[in-house]
């Protein structure tokens, strides 16, 4: 068994003395591990940072053993952030929630495709925050937990929507809300909807964040007896402190 895809790096763990077991996400294979043997000891060990999109090659003598895995560069976005403690944090964010949430080795050519777009944006120009928030969304959708928010869901209205509801995920606008809003998830501005009246950019992407991490919490990680990546968790904090400041100043 073998086969060559592109790849996203996620994570490594030492095996042995020398050896590495990454895990990629890969766009036509999905979330795949393998073995490189002698990757610990290598000059190339920045090849594995997560967040690198490489060329993977991997070849195994069944399809359910573990492997061994060739690696070929690509683009290093990581080592390009290392300068951006923001840009950095949602890098990691990303690369956590893909690894985390993912099952092994069922492609999802779309969030591949999403999350190497973040990756493109967070080296290139300021887009990489609603590139990032729209691509939790892309999870949600795919992995069957898509949320509704183009119309209420009490009355069928598509504007003035202001708040999801954390059970069902569909929009509800701001006046068949206003009774229950303490229970309800702003829906922002980013994503459609009037957001928190007064509320910074920051805040508003703060307020998406909240809105995709409740799901992903509740749809993917809780179940299993988990929590949001702790990465994910500094990402959010780091957007906190900011704004915090930006208010304060």
């Amino acid at each position: 068994m073998e086969w060559t895809d592109q790849a996203i790096m996620l994570g490594t763990r030492r095996q042995g003395e020398g050896s590495l077991i990454l895990s990629l996400l890969t766009r036509g294979h999905g979330r795949h591990k393998g073995l490189v043997r002698g990757g610990a000891k290598s000059r190339q060990r920045g090849l594995y940072e997560p967040g690198n999109l490489v060329t993977a090659s991997w070849h195994a003598r069944l399809a359910e053993h573990l492997g061994l895995l060739q690696i070929e560069p690509g683009q290093f976005y990581a080592a390009a952030l290392l300068d951006d403690p923001l840009r950095l944090a949602c890098l990691e964010a990303t690369v956590a929630v893909a690894e985390a949430a993912l099952p092994e080795r069922s492609p999802y050519p779309g969030i591949f495709d999403g999350l190497q777009a973040v990756l493109q944006r967070l080296g290139a120009d300021d887009g990489y925050a609603t590139e990032h928030l729209r691509w939790e969304l892309r999870v949600l959708a795919d992995l069957g937990y898509g949320l509704d928010l183009g119309s209420c869901a009490v009355t069928g209205v598509t504007e003035g929507l202001a708040w999801v509801s954390p059970r069902t995920g569909r929009a509800v606008s701001e006046a068949a809300g206003a009774e229950y809003r303490d229970r309800l998830l702003v829906l922002p501005r980013l994503l459609g909807g009037t957001g928190r009246p007064g509320t910074s950019e920051v805040a508003d992407l703060l307020d998406g964040l909240r809105l995709t991490g409740s799901f992903l919490d509740r749809q993917l990680f809780a179940p299993g007896g988990h929590g949001l990546p702790e990465a994910r968790l500094r990402y959010l904090d780091r957007l906190a402190r900011l704004d915090s400041a930006a208010r304060t100043s």
